[in-house]
């Protein structure tokens, strides 16, 4: 029916309040095919009308599909049904770093340690200031190449004992994972100590800057990165909050 205003007109359903033309149904696409999903209090309203409302045989079955729901919302039903659970949702960063994690954790021998491993704090620390972590964004890469030549140019094999190689696995989803497995490099643990004072007080403040300015030209950062991410990684830096 023609309306002289521009807002939709709303669809009055007894008990359940108003629904809008536009939020009726999103557009998707199914199979490479266009459709509507229905959000769930579309389709409440619906059978509500075909429970109380509607006549005809449908409407038995109509009453007690709806009394079905009245006990269990409707979108946990959905849920149900699909196997979806949105408080086991892991955004993607996350599962990213968590899948590399378990194909990492126990491939270090015994005496040695790994890069990954020992900079995991930082990671979290630059997920949970934003950063999306994945295959274009590989902070242990840039750790390592230059914790290598550190080693190498101060001969540091002399004081600590040889560097061993170890297998490495990216997760299959990754482009890397294509030359799985690669050969990394451990250290000593009788190292680990000149390790993280390398860490705190040359490539934090040396190195770090400089490879989050080039992923942020690469797209991979946003602009504003570089600056929240040494302020959360300063020394004494306050907790930040998750971003989701």
């Amino acid at each position: 029916m023609p309306t002289s205003s521009c807002e939709p007109t709303p669809v009055q359903n007894e008990g359940m309040g108003e629904i809008v033309p536009d939020q009726i149904s999103i557009r998707i696409e199914r199979d490479g095919t266009p459709a509507d999903a229905f959000t769930d209090s579309v389709c409440m309203a619906i059978l509500e009308y075909y429970a109380f409302e509607a006549g005809g045989d449908g409407r038995e079955q109509a009453l007690k599909n709806y009394r079905l729901l009245a006990r269990k919302s409707f979108r946990d039903f959905i849920y149900t049904q699909v196997g979806f659970s949105p408080i086991s949702a892991i955004p993607a960063p996350w599962q990213q770093f968590h899948d590399r994690v378990s194909l990492t954790h126990h491939r270090v021998p015994p005496g040695y340690f790994s890069i990954f491993k020992e900079i995991a704090d930082i990671i979290v620390t630059l997920i949970r200031n934003g950063a999306r972590i994945g295959n274009q964004f590989v902070p242990d890469i840039s750790v390592g190449s230059h914790w290598g030549k550190h080693w190498r140019d101060n001969n540091l094999e002399a004081a600590y004992g040889p560097r061993v190689q170890h297998d490495h696995f990216y997760p299959d989803y990754f482009p890397q994972a294509v030359s799985n497995p690669q050969p990394v490099y451990c250290y000593p643990d009788e190292a680990l100590g000149e390790f993280r004072r390398w860490m705190r007080e040359v490539y934090l403040p040396l190195k770090l800057p400089s490879y989050l300015g080039s992923k942020t030209k690469q797209g991979a950062l946003p602009p504003s990165f570089t600056e929240i991410a040494l302020r959360a990684l300063a020394p004494g830096a306050p907790p930040t909050r998750v971003l989701k």
